[in-house]
């Protein structure tokens, strides 16, 4: 490929992109960062966009371990200095472009690729406890990620990132309930499901999909339990506690839909999300 065609190719990644659409969380996440750090969380948010998508953009399972393979070695190679995807070469950039570059751990990356390597392989988290570690290595390493980009690497901040991360992932899990059962993808911790006499195939059946709110009510009222308190976001950037607040409005959102997602995407307007970021110091 020329210098050109790559040099556009990367463009593609910039922001908003594929991650950070508009109307996303993401994008006004993103939208109301520093402007010299916005191509950079979008970088960031698109490389785990790409690994995600191989869950749903390939059928064949030994074909989409080899690109999460593929994956993970394109990270090395571009930590290490010499990026390939138009991705990682605006990722390097953005970071050699930053006057005190970040230092962004592999292992963030590769967690989030061993959570998609986990689904595709159909290894369920056995326990709440088991599925919130999995959320921290998957959303909470991206927000760890998007932590460090700013800056912030203190191990109390970085806890703190990952936790949120992993809050906001369950949210979204059980916004997405419906979805993720129709795709075959992990909703309710094993134990869970064996204490209703169910299983995850059993669940995503018509037999069973009514029982779906029912299963996810007690989900849902410990996420509210578990709202992440302020003090926990004083030292996060503003992206994460935009992020905490549209998710908080989220989840009220959906407890007073009854949680009825088993067939519908219940979410907010993007004018809300734009008032929540706005209005999020």
């Amino acid at each position: 490929m020329s210098k050109a065609g790559t040099a556009a190719g990367s463009d593609a990644w910039r922001f908003p992109n594929q991650a950070t659409s508009p109307g996303s969380s993401l994008y006004y996440a993103v939208r109301f960062a520093p402007r010299a750090l916005r191509d950079l969380l979008a970088a960031l948010s698109g490389w785990r966009h790409q690994v995600q998508a191989i869950l749903d953009d390939v059928s064949d399972p030994g074909v989409a371990r080899l690109k999460l393979d593929w994956w993970r070695n394109e990270i090395r190679h571009t930590l290490g200095g010499a990026p390939g995807h138009p991705l990682s070469r605006l990722l390097a950039a953005e970071l050699a472009r930053q006057q005190q570059p970040p230092e962004l751990p592999a292992s963030a990356f590769l967690g989030i690729a061993d959570r998609v390597d986990q689904e595709l392989r159909r290894r369920r988290p056995a326990d709440d406890a088991a599925l919130a570690a999995a959320d921290r290595e998957d959303m909470g390493a991206l927000f760890e990620l998007l932590t460090r980009a700013h800056g912030r690497e203190d191990t109390a901040t970085i806890a703190a990132s990952r936790h949120l991360g992993a809050w906001c992932a369950g949210v979204r899990r059980v916004r997405d309930a419906g979805l993720l059962l129709r795709r075959e993808r992990t909703v309710l911790p094993s134990d869970r499901l064996a204490r209703a006499g169910l299983g995850h195939e059993a669940l995503a059946t018509a037999q069973h999909r009514h029982r779906l709110q029912e299963l996810l009510a007690p989900v849902a009222e410990q996420l509210r339990v578990d709202t992440p308190p302020g003090r926990e976001l004083t030292a996060l950037p503003r992206a994460l506690r935009i992020q905490q607040a549209i998710h908080v409005a989220l989840l009220d959102e959906l407890l007073c839909s009854n949680l009825a997602v088993g067939d519908q995407r219940i979410g907010l307007t993007p004018l809300r999300k734009l008032w929540i970021a706005f209005v999020t110091n």
